[in-house]
């Protein structure tokens, strides 16, 4: 296994888990966000308005392509999936998993979206978010894991067995 990409909505998890599950594995990890925080020179939220959804997509599946990387824990944006350039480049680099949570339990996470990155249409809501995404996460998934767990490292216990049994 060269590398793991986590995938899921914001609050998903990606970057906590990805962290511990690096540490599981033995692995690197990097954030993506921090990558285009830094490309970009701002924080993800004013990187967002300053370029608009479109080209900030365009520069997150840029950013993702560009990953040459080798035993590492990618945590991407969860726009990711919106752009197939870096959705594809994930699954390139080795198996993708979906952290899947219900709805509500991500409202709870997430609190005040407006400075999240998350990258919302003007009066789509959360619920709206989820459901236009949830199809690209499952069609870019190698594995789904329920991410609503009594702890994180629950939830990394989940990937590492998943990963074990499949790759």
């Amino acid at each position: 296994m060269r590398n793991v990409s986590l995938i899921g909505m914001p609050g998903s998890g990606k970057s906590t888990v990805g962290v511990l599950l690096a540490k599981e594995l033995g692995f690197s990890f990097v954030d993506t966000d921090l990558l285009i925080q830094r490309q970009e020179g701002g924080l993800l939220q004013a990187v967002l308005d300053r370029l608009g959804t479109e080209r900030f997509l365009d520069t997150e599946a840029e950013v993702i392509a560009s990953l040459d990387c080798q035993r590492t824990v990618i945590a991407p944006g969860g726009s990711v999936v919106l752009r197939d350039l870096g959705a594809r480049h994930l699954k390139e680099l080795g198996p993708v998993l979906y952290l899947s949570l219900p709805c509500p339990v991500l409202e709870k996470r997430l609190g005040n979206l407006a400075t999240r990155g998350v990258t919302l249409a003007p009066g789509q809501t959360l619920q709206d978010l989820y459901d236009y995404r949830a199809p690209f996460y499952a069609r870019y998934a190698d594995i789904t894991i329920n991410a609503d767990q009594p702890t994180i490292e629950d939830t990394v216990a989940l990937a590492v067995k998943a990963l074990r049994e499949h790759f």
